[in-house]
């Protein structure tokens, strides 16, 4: 499990099947942006960013779902239709954002202790959203399943984690650099496609779920 390989993989699968991700995903992500947008610009200071997050919590499951559905369809050489990737999704709705804000609050509180624990734990429950809507897990039996199977593979997931985070990143930032991020359809289109290229990561962390999952293969 060779992470070049693995991110090599990833991103023949994303680019073959880009047309269908962006229909499933990119409405979703557009309207969970643009609810930012409104947010930010009617609610001054802070407090914007506790809604923002919220909002978060309402489309993040829905169409991250979705994409984990399609992953696991697309994997047994299925296409389901996208209106019944997104109903599915839609029933998971409520025990996904319950675990989407468990995962936030520890990731936040580990954050808060100087990084370092917020990423072990970022990592540690990178698994739980497939062992929710694959395995039908409840979210703290997800949570607690992807802290067992991330065990061994620590490093391996840091460092796709981190082949992704770092150039969208600077990605993000180049483009808050060239462009005017005040404007409201430029902050608009640069949040969107951040969080819209991010679905590369669930692609990504799809594919090692599946190579964990693997059996050994006998000698």
């Amino acid at each position: 499990m060779n992470p070049l390989t693995i991110l090599n993989d990833s991103l023949y699968f994303f680019r073959r099947n880009l047309a269908s991700i962006l229909t499933l995903c990119l409405p979703l992500v557009m309207l969970e942006s643009l609810a930012k947008q409104v947010l930010s610009n009617a609610i001054p200071g802070n407090a914007s960013s506790a809604y923002e997050l919220l909002v978060g919590l309402l489309f993040y499951p829905l169409y991250t779902g979705a994409l984990i559905l399609f992953l696991d369809a697309r994997s047994r050489g299925e296409q389901p239709a996208a209106r019944n990737l997104l109903a599915m999704a839609l029933r998971m709705w409520p025990t996904f954002a319950v675990m989407s804000a468990l995962s936030t609050l520890l990731i936040m509180f580990g954050l808060s202790l100087f990084i370092v624990p917020g990423v072990w734990v970022m990592v540690k429950l990178v698994f739980c959203e497939y062992l929710l809507v694959l395995r039908g897990m409840t979210p703290l039996v997800a949570m607690r399943g992807s802290f067992a199977m991330t065990n061994g593979h620590f490093v391996r997931i840091l460092t796709c984690v981190l082949c992704i985070y770092i150039p969208l990143s600077l990605l993000e930032g180049a483009a808050v650099y060239l462009f005017d991020p005040q404007n409201v359809a430029v902050s608009f289109l640069i949040d969107t496609a951040s969080s819209f290229l991010q679905l590369f990561t669930s692609v990504v962390m799809f594919r090692l779920f599946m190579l964990i999952n693997e059996p050994a293969q006998p000698e």
